[in-house]
């Protein structure tokens, strides 16, 4: 419609045209917050566990143990280089320094390597994934006639024709997989669960059990190393000045040998039981329960056993090492997006806390579109002319035509919806409260006039037609109305 023409078809204005993106808009400006963080998934672990380094290292809580290992490996070390491989390295040769000190640093890698790494944690179902598996475990066991029963926890599987059963883990909410067990120590499932080891503060699992069984198998070695070194160093010098006087010229290597001596007999046994393990593919946590027996001809024989040695120290040494499966590093997925695009194109922020916030913002939403297309209809028409007869007083909204009943939640679009009476107004749809008539509202008369429009006290007749608005002036009065109705729907 131009500013000054004829009475020519206005075209139907889409309710995506109007817009409320202003700097005073009353919706934008509770919700302009600052943007937090995101968060990684160590942060929020459910399991008993501590992060260090942004996660990257990860440990059970009791670590106590784990620094008195540490303690004992570096004091006993650091005794030995330092006051025994000088008077060895001169009298015998300089390789033991060397040879001791490649075996002190291979301990203290595979100890940190087993201590600061996943032991193969399993993550913990999400409440739909749990929902959708107690509906499964229904549905299989189906309803009991005789009351209620509850469901076995309970599934089997045949491993290599060895039926295995499968338990389900009600801290998780998962069927754990074949060899994977709860610790209840870090609060976790483990995959290939091993057993929870104080020593090196950690669980050990399917994804650092290699690097305890080196780190075991190594002490060992050093231990005997530094435990032999330290009575040749003895035995050396009483040669010389007698015993009294060499144990009284080199007092650390007594408390080296005090050390070595009741601790390696626990150690060397430990490294043993594990490469007896190791070499019929079994687990501590099996073991000790008694699940599988060495012999294959046997009913309960060991399905996860290669029925070769070598095979089962090469598959549980040299195999590929499985990546971790909680992903603590990662960032945390946002949950459903708190803006709601209506296609109305009034900006609307969905209500995440609870489903009555949400029932509720679903209803403002609906009566705010069913107002808004009750305002726009008769500045919708297809030829929008004012004449004498129809000229609103001051202060009074009157729409003429018939009322016809709309269902709210379903508007319809406004050029195929029908004018409401003059019995029928704006305040009959939404109650307006006292304190909100300070909102007033653009009646035509108080709208400006366009270039070649007549001004407001020009006489009107029934012969000519006044064009009231232009297009600048309804959007103006759009934005206007849409602004004062959605801030008392807000209300």
């Amino acid at each position: 419609m131009t500013p000054g023409g004829g009475s020519g078809p206005m075209k139907d204005c889409e309710y995506s045209q109007i817009s409320t993106h202003s700097s005073s808009s009353p919706m934008e400006s509770p919700h302009k917050k600052k943007k937090s963080a995101p968060k990684r998934k160590w942060e929020v672990f459910p399991g008993r566990n501590k992060f260090f380094c942004n996660g990257r290292i990860m440990m059970a809580r009791q670590t106590g143990v784990f620094y008195l290992t540490l303690v004992l490996i570096l004091v006993t070390s650091g005794l030995f280089f330092a006051f025994d491989c000088p008077y060895l390295s001169e009298k015998i040769t300089p390789a033991i320094p060397a040879i001791g000190g490649i075996l002190f640093f291979f301990v203290m890698g595979t100890l940190l390597r087993t201590s600061f790494s996943d032991p193969g944690v399993l993550p913990r179902a999400t409440p739909d994934e749990a929902a959708d598996l107690e509906r499964q475990i229904d549905i299989a066991n189906g309803s009991s006639s005789g009351g209620y029963r509850p469901p076995p926890r309970t599934k089997e599987v045949i491993i290599n024709g060895q039926t295995v059963k499968l338990k389900y883990c009600f801290t998780c909410k998962i069927f754990r997989p074949p060899r994977a067990s709860h610790c209840s120590l870090c609060d976790n499932c483990v995959e290939r669960f091993d057993h929870h080891c104080p020593w090196v503060g950690n669980c050990v699992g399917k994804r650092n059990y290699r690097f305890f069984y080196m780190f075991i198998l190594s002490l060992s070695f050093l231990t005997v190393f530094i435990f032999a070194f330290v009575i040749t160093h003895v035995i050396l010098r009483s040669q010389q000045t007698g015993f009294l006087n060499a144990l009284k010229d080199s007092p650390a290597s007594v408390l080296e040998a005090v050390v070595c001596f009741f601790s390696v007999w626990s150690i060397v046994g430990l490294s043993g039981f594990h490469t007896y393990l190791i070499s019929s593919n079994q687990t501590t946590n099996e073991d000790i329960k008694g699940s599988w027996s060495n012999k294959r001809g046997k009913e309960n024989y060991n399905p996860y056993s290669y029925g070769n040695i070598f095979t089962n120290c090469c598959a549980a040494l040299c195999g590929p090492l499985s990546p971790s499966l909680i992903d603590r590093r990662g960032f945390i997925q946002p949950d459903t997006p708190q803006l709601a695009g209506p296609s109305n194109g009034i900006t609307m922020y969905g209500a995440t806390q609870s489903q009555s916030n949400m029932c509720d913002q679903d209803q403002c939403i609906q009566s705010t579109k069913f107002v808004l297309q009750a305002a726009a209809t008769p500045l919708l028409q297809s030829e929008p002319s004012i004449t004498s007869e129809e000229l609103p007083l001051p202060g009074k909204t009157t729409i003429s035509g018939p009322c016809a009943t709309l269902t709210l939640g379903q508007p319809t679009p406004p050029s195929s919806m029908p004018n409401l009476t003059s019995d029928t107004g704006l305040t009959d749809m939404i109650p307006l409260k006292e304190e909100h008539e300070g909102h007033q509202f653009l009646t035509p008369e108080e709208a400006p006039s366009p270039p070649g429009m007549l001004p407001s006290g020009s006489p009107i007749t029934h012969s000519h037609t006044m064009h009231v608005l232009s297009l600048a002036s309804q959007d103006s009065l759009h934005e206007d109305s849409v602004r004062g109705l959605v801030k008392l729907s807000s209300v």
